[in-house]
């Protein structure tokens, strides 16, 4: 199906976070590839420069969110001001989508804001090195609408200080590595949060790498072994779930 042949003409709505230009406007590039849209069907709020419009529900398609510096795992005390804002806002609209059942696909930070929600724990238990790691669906992911056209297992790329260490009942985990037990969850029917990066490619995660290198994802030093480890293996599968939620939710 081509961006033209999508139903409806609601766009999608993309949160993004990220202060860096560069790696912000990277990010918008991804996703519109992966997903297919053309501009004017996803757009952009830079949360970190504005607070959130009000997004009627009603009137979109969807709502995605990218990856993030914030962590939601942090000290209030120590979390800027623009961060307890981005919370706020982030947890407000989250409260509705969630009641509501709206769609919703959280990449990374979609874990901290939906798993905050939920009330479930979230620290650095399971944190990830920024690599590429092996994900496998569990038997409710092979089956699920946004994760069955995938292999039961696949290659894709992580980085992230804090993850979610017990899943509530109220969700349903979709997919698992080796190190961090919920990589993707659903909650309801439409509301989906993943770990690991759908939208990203290898150009992708080296502009990333480059730009929060001094952020604590890897140590001082160690940038040449973790520009190999994003090399080690292809990542192709992921990508698939972004145009797959598109084509589900396109009204």
């Amino acid at each position: 199906m081509n961006a033209t042949d999508l139903p409806g003409d609601r766009p999608f709505v993309l949160l993004a976070t990220r202060a860096e230009d560069g790696p912000a406007d990277e990010e918008y590039a991804l996703f519109l590839r992966y997903t297919g849209l053309p501009p004017h069907r996803l757009r952009r709020v830079r949360l970190e420069r504005e607070t959130m419009p009000a997004i009627d529900l009603d009137e979109v398609s969807g709502v995605l969110v990218g990856g993030s510096p914030f962590n939601a795992s942090d000290p209030f005390e120590r979390k800027s001001v623009v961060q307890r804002r981005v919370e706020a806002e982030m947890a407000q609209l989250v409260a509705e989508v969630v009641a509501r059942d709206a769609p919703f696909l959280g990449a990374c930070y979609g874990v901290g804001t939906l798993g905050t929600h939920l009330g479930a724990p979230i620290d650095g238990t399971y944190a990830e090195p920024i690599s590429v790691v092996e994900v496998t669906l569990t038997p409710e992911g092979r089956t699920d609408p946004l994760s069955a056209g995938l292999p039961d297992a696949f290659t894709a790329f992580v980085g992230h200080k804090e993850a979610i260490s017990v899943l509530p009942p109220s969700a349903v985990l979709l997919a698992s590595s080796a190190a961090c037990p919920v990589q993707m969850f659903r909650v309801g029917r439409n509301v989906y949060a993943t770990q690991f990066h759908p939208e990203l490619d290898v150009d992708g995660i080296v502009t990333r790498i480059h730009a929060y290198a001094g952020y604590g994802y890897f140590a001082s030093g160690d940038l040449d072994l973790t520009l190999s480890a994003v090399r080690r293996a292809p990542v192709t599968a992921p990508s698939r779930m972004l145009r797959t939620f598109v084509e589900r939710y396109a009204r």
